[in-house]
């Protein structure tokens, strides 16, 4: 039980933080105006769509590190951890190139009968949104690879760094501050989210490269 705690604990926190950060988004975005609201709505429920194919992988990741955690396999961990984040680009960045192509028809199926400054917005927002598809990707296959290693408590910190100390403070002076509205906040939210998922790929290196050496830690 105490295992469980110690390790589960940090995960379910960090969790926290990151939907707070994306829920609070909105209570910004709601400032400025109702079809800005509406236009994140879509774009997060397209990324959150989207996201489910980077946390199948994310979890298979886990398990494949976990594995070779288990038999000792210095090498192996570095490699199941890699090959997870290589495939997880590829797939975000096909779904990348689909939302960016599509984005116009995405907004007009949700907004059908709205103006079309709304139309306008929403698409400019899965354009921008589009751009953290694959720092998504990065950020939870590199927090499954890092569950493998039973390593949750530095993920929780960057979590807490990039999301709000960075992510969410760029979006609150870009977007209501610079002017930059709902996409100055959703380039916060997408540089908050790219400085997390390279503190995690960091630490993945680090973790698998003494395990590469000393594969009894």
């Amino acid at each position: 039980m105490r295992q469980l705690i110690v390790i589960g604990a940090p995960i379910s926190i960090a969790f926290l933080i990151n939907e707070t950060a994306w829920s609070a988004s909105a209570f910004l975005i709601g400032m400025i105006s109702i079809g800005a609201l509406a236009a994140h709505q879509i774009t997060s429920q397209v990324a959150a769509i989207l996201f489910i194919i980077p946390s199948g992988i994310s979890m298979a990741a886990n398990m494949r590190v976990a594995h070779a955690v288990g038999r000792s396999d210095g090498p192996g961990i570095k490699r199941a951890g890699l090959v997870a984040m290589l495939l997880g680009i590829v797939f975000a960045t096909i779904l990348t190139l689909v939302v960016i192509v599509a984005r116009f028809k995405i907004a007009k199926f949700f907004l059908a009968d709205e103006a079309d400054a709304t139309i306008g917005l929403a698409t400019n927002l899965l354009l921008v949104g589009a751009s953290c598809f694959i720092p998504s990707a990065m950020c939870s296959i590199a927090l499954g690879s890092l569950r493998g290693l039973k390593d949750t408590r530095a993920p929780l910190l960057f979590a807490a760094m990039s999301q709000w100390l960075i992510g969410f403070s760029l979006s609150y002076v870009l977007g209501l501050n610079v002017g930059l509205g709902a996409i100055g906040i959703w380039i916060g939210l997408a540089m908050g989210t790219t400085v997390y998922a390279a503190l995690l790929l960091l630490r993945f290196q680090l973790l698998a490269s003494r395990r590469l050496f000393r594969p009894d830690i």
